[in-house]
């Protein structure tokens, strides 16, 4: 009898599975613009964390925060899909659906701007 996906344990769950995010990655890059926009700046501010003057548990909060704003991004996406998927047809749940989305990734980029803000600017006005 042949495995389906779901039915797979070990390591072969394990490539499919990585086999699956990375095309999921692959969709985002190349149907969210929005994404794309801030895996651009992920490419700058994850080697500014690295290089930061600040410790350790300050440098994986810098690079946690902007990690956290494209995993919301992928999640808003992904429920725009689903959303779009049932009808392009105008519809208030729609709307809210995609507005929700939206406000969840505005929270995460003030989120990561609160977390830069806070721990770099005593580093950078300090006398």
């Amino acid at each position: 009898m042949k495995q389906t996906p779901y039915a797979r344990r070990g390591w072969a769950r394990i490539v499919a599975a990585a086999r699956n995010s990375l095309a999921g990655l692959r969709q985002a890059w190349r149907f969210e613009e929005a994404f794309r926009q801030e895996v651009a700046l992920a490419a700058i501010m994850l080697p500014a964390a690295a290089l930061a003057p600040v410790s350790l548990p300050e440098k994986l909060l810098l690079a946690g925060s902007v990690i956290l704003v494209l995993i919301v991004e992928l999640l808003n996406s992904a429920m725009e899909a689903i959303v779009d998927r049932i009808s392009l047809e105008h519809h208030d749940l729609s709307g809210r659906a995609k507005d929700i989305g939206s406000a969840a990734v505005m929270l995460a980029l003030l989120l990561s701007a609160a977390v830069w803000s806070v721990i770099l600017a005593p580093v950078l006005f300090a006398r």
